[in-house]
């Protein structure tokens, strides 16, 4: 089981390596439908196709198709979100002054040792056998 589950999560961390989200697996059939009405109306190949929503045909495409606006936001990888980190790290040559303090409590131990568990070496049932 534990396989399993190893293989699912390596295999969910590939696609989101590569931007995809499962919400895409789920509209792949919006895409395949959406590219079989270019076919028929268009007579675009699936390269064509793919250029008009996704590559450099994609600007001229969406203005010219207005009224397949509703189809095109359907479409799965068209999310806009951009989650990126930008970490800095900046070297500074200043110090800053420690400034030392005085402490607010003198703790003083109070520590010591009761043995409460050495009658149990005295016991025979925890000493080895006397005859073998």
């Amino acid at each position: 089981m534990s396989k399993y589950f190893s293989i699912s999560l390596s295999i969910m961390i590939l696609i989101q390596s590569f931007g995809m989200d499962f919400r895409d697996l789920a509209h792949m059939d919006e895409l395949i439908e959406h590219a079989q009405l270019h076919s028929e109306k268009y007579g675009d190949n699936f390269l064509v196709f793919l250029s008009k929503h996704y590559g450099e045909l994609q600007p001229e495409h969406s203005k010219d198709h207005q009224e397949e606006k509703q189809d095109h936001e359907q479409l799965p990888f068209n999310h806009h979100c951009c989650s990126h980190s930008i970490v800095v790290y900046m070297v500074n040559n200043l110090q800053v002054p420690v400034i030392n303090t005085v402490p607010v409590f003198n703790y003083t131990t109070n520590f010591f040792y009761l043995d409460y568990y050495s009658f149990l070496e005295k016991s025979d049932i925890f000493q080895p056998p006397k005859q073998a």
